[in-house]
């Protein structure tokens, strides 16, 4: 078993984004993926500040935030929605000690997941 290691778990789901959309290198380049590694340590960040607090809505909340923010900017939900799932992928690809943590992690991903799902249905 490993450690929960936050970092390696951000670089794979780098990947997986530039693996599922090979022009994101094209149309953003090495800034692009940093950008992404970046918004990809602040979800971690906020699902482990939901986990800490045992609150999921902090974490939902922090999804519809974000994604109020990114729409605004032309994103769109669903691109949101893929993040969180390859974030899910990830986590289930994990052998570490603290299980509980990232059945948690999953959980509220799924939960965001689904909210954001609602709130696109609805328009």
């Amino acid at each position: 078993m490993t450690e929960f290691n936050i970092n390696a778990m951000v670089e794979r789901v780098t990947e997986k984004i530039y693996e599922n959309d090979p022009l994101l290198m094209d149309r953003y380049g090495d800034k692009g993926r940093a950008k992404c590694i970046e918004d990809n340590h602040h979800h971690f960040k906020h699902l482990e500040t939901a986990y800490e607090l045992d609150n999921e809505e902090f974490f939902t909340d922090y999804a519809l935030w974000l994604d109020g923010i990114l729409t605004k900017f032309g994103m769109s939900t669903e691109l949101l929605m893929d993040n969180f799932s390859l974030i899910i992928d990830v986590l289930n690809e994990q052998d570490v000690k603290d299980t509980p943590r990232i059945e948690t992690y999953i959980d509220y991903l799924n939960k965001a997941n689904n909210i954001l799902g609602e709130k696109t249905a609805a328009h």
